[in-house]
């Protein structure tokens, strides 16, 4: 024992500078990894008695919201379209929070009638809806189009949840105090709205439509807000950070090979999806927020969104027209 003491000592004395150089590096990647983590919601409040609606919330952040909010004792409805695996992920939710009050609904946002199907459905059989979380999204498909003929992008991320909630607000109004929570990304600091082109029939691309879907639910937010001023109705927008989701299922293959080999690594550096839930939870259950709206927030607190997101102009022309578009003018 003694001669292993002693080898030990003159290893750490011979490589001493080695040592320090990869306990400093195991540090310094520990602290980048809760940095990146972001936020956590604190609240310990309670949703017994409360009726919540999540669209996506098969997987990823919208599944780890959801069993936070059915722990807290909340009736949780997952609005999704692949029937299948949202009634696997109902199941698993109810296990994990311990809540056998987790049902599910069809909504395919990328057809309006399935969101007026699903409208219908909520107004004729939900006696109350406090808490709308607009979580479901696609991102950087190719150029599709929706069933009724809108940009995939810009009809799913944004339309179908302009008129999935427009179509909700008068249960929201009477169940009040409720919110309605918009997850958009930061991706919406480089997008702009083309009017001109809303649908990118003249130069699509995904990586631009996708961030004028995600400006769209932030000019939304905005807007909504101010409809809903004085009526106990409060809005907010969110970026949840950087995840490992299914989100990323067409941008990862447009990475070139060499790219992804060099990247893959640093995919154990990004947020899991419970730690890219925690936004959306703070924003549908801390108390402080109840009399806030309109803002928009960051690993679980306000942050400054893009200027062209605070425009009060385009935040109405936007609702103009999407109003237009999905028959509600």
């Amino acid at each position: 024992m003694q001669n292993y003491t002693k080898e030990v000592k003159q290893f750490v004395e011979d490589h001493a500078t080695g040592i320090t150089l990869a306990v400093a590096a195991g540090v310094g990647l520990v602290a980048l990894r809760r940095w990146i983590a972001g936020g956590v919601c604190r609240s310990k409040a309670r949703l017994d008695g409360k009726t919540v609606l999540i669209t996506g919330a098969n997987t990823g952040i919208g599944k780890e919201t959801a069993v936070d909010l059915a722990t807290r004792g909340a009736r949780v409805i997952l609005a999704c379209r692949d029937m299948s695996r949202a009634n696997a992920a109902a199941g698993e939710i109810r296990q994990r929070s311990g809540n056998g009050n987790v049902v599910v609904k069809m909504l395919d946002l990328a057809s309006l009638q399935s969101v007026r199907n699903l409208a219908k459905d909520i107004l004729e059989n939900e006696e109350r809806l406090d808490i709308l979380i607009n979580n479901a999204g696609v991102m950087m498909c190719p150029k599709w189009r929706t069933e009724d003929g809108f940009e995939m992008q810009f009809g799913v991320n944004h339309l179908g949840h302009f008129l999935l909630t427009n179509c909700l607000l008068d249960l929201l109004k009477r169940s009040t105090p409720s919110r309605i929570i918009n997850v958009s990304s930061l991706a919406h600091e480089k997008g702009e709205i083309h009017f001109d082109d809303i649908n990118l029939d003249k130069d699509y691309c995904p990586q631009k439509s996708y961030r004028q879907s995600k400006l769209a639910n932030v000019l939304f937010s905005q807007e909504l807000a101010a409809h809903l001023e004085g009526t106990g109705v409060t809005v907010y927008s969110l970026h949840p950070g950087v995840i490992r989701t299914e989100l990323g299922r067409h941008f990862w293959p447009m990475i070139p090979l060499w790219k992804r080999i060099i990247f893959q690594p640093l995919l154990l550096l990004i947020k899991s999806p419970w730690e890219g839930a925690q936004t959306t939870i703070y924003c549908a259950v801390e108390e402080s927020l109840e009399k806030t709206s309109g803002l928009y927030y960051s690993d679980c607190a306000p942050k400054e969104a893009a200027p062209q997101a605070r425009d009060a102009a385009t935040a109405k022309k936007l609702w103009d027209v999407s109003a237009s578009m999905v028959g509600l003018a």
